[in-house]
């Protein structure tokens, strides 16, 4: 942990999202201060993505290709480890550039590894793929519904969808669903909010109306800096119908 760079983390959480310009505007202005600090502080803050990514490779046959969508710094693509190099094609997609710009640092070292400056809700691989993740993106995604969509539809029949985010339930949730307290579901939607980060008790529901779900784990985890608060998360892997 570096104090100086979780200072400039926190800087820019207090100051928030800027309002103006579009989303990419938004996402470079909010990022750049912190990017060279983001995987320090988010290690502490994003929990979950270990477990997805190694979930989601244990699933996938040697040879498959995986998209990130909202791929960022591409941390998550270094859960995987050494299991990385079994995927025949990798494709890290995202929008802000200050974070495009640590993935393509840590690219170097991944020959099979291509990083995409694009919209989640838009671009398409040539082909479809075996595996799509969405780690910590969905929430921050204004159009998340269309980005659901567009990650179904680049996925081969049978394929994987890993997603790992913050959320609140809803008031009456799926039978086998954690259900959040009244104040929880309306406590950290304004408390990500000013950031630019969105739990949605949407979410999830809608994920687990398009795919079968093959895993979901629904826990809560500790905040840096702020002792006592725990966020509620989720870890799902779906797998799109039709497989043969």
């Amino acid at each position: 942990m570096s104090i100086a760079g979780d200072a400039r983390v926190l800087a820019a959480l207090l100051r928030g999202q800027p309002r103006d310009g579009d989303h990419a505007a938004r996402l470079d202005a909010f990022y750049a201060p912190q990017a060279a600090a983001y995987d320090g502080f988010r290690e502490r803050l994003l929990h979950g993505r270990r477990e997805l990514m190694l979930e989601l490779a244990a699933r996938v046959a040697p040879g498959g290709t995986l998209v990130e969508l909202g791929g960022g710094t591409g941390r998550n693509l270094g859960f995987l480890g050494a299991q990385l190099a079994d995927f025949d094609a990798v494709t890290l997609v995202d929008l802000c550039r200050p974070l495009l710009a640590q993935a393509r640092q840590r690219a170097t070292h991944w020959p099979n590894v291509r990083i995409v400056e694009a919209d989640a809700c838009d671009w398409q691989p040539s082909a479809p793929v075996d595996a799509v993740v969405c780690a910590y993106a969905l929430s921050m995604i204004p159009d998340w519904y269309r980005a659901i969509d567009n990650a179904v539809a680049m996925l081969a029949p049978g394929g994987l969808l890993a997603v790992a985010d913050f959320y609140v339930s809803r008031a009456r949730p799926a039978p086998g669903h954690v259900r959040h307290s009244t104040f929880a579901r309306h406590f950290w939607p304004l408390w990500f909010g000013h950031d630019g980060v969105h739990p949605s008790p949407d979410h999830l529901p809608c994920l687990e109306s398009k795919l079968d779900t093959v895993l979901l784990r629904e826990a809560r985890a500790p905040l840096p800096w702020l002792p006592g608060l725990r966020a509620p998360y989720y870890v799902w892997i779906g797998r799109r119908r039709g497989a043969g």
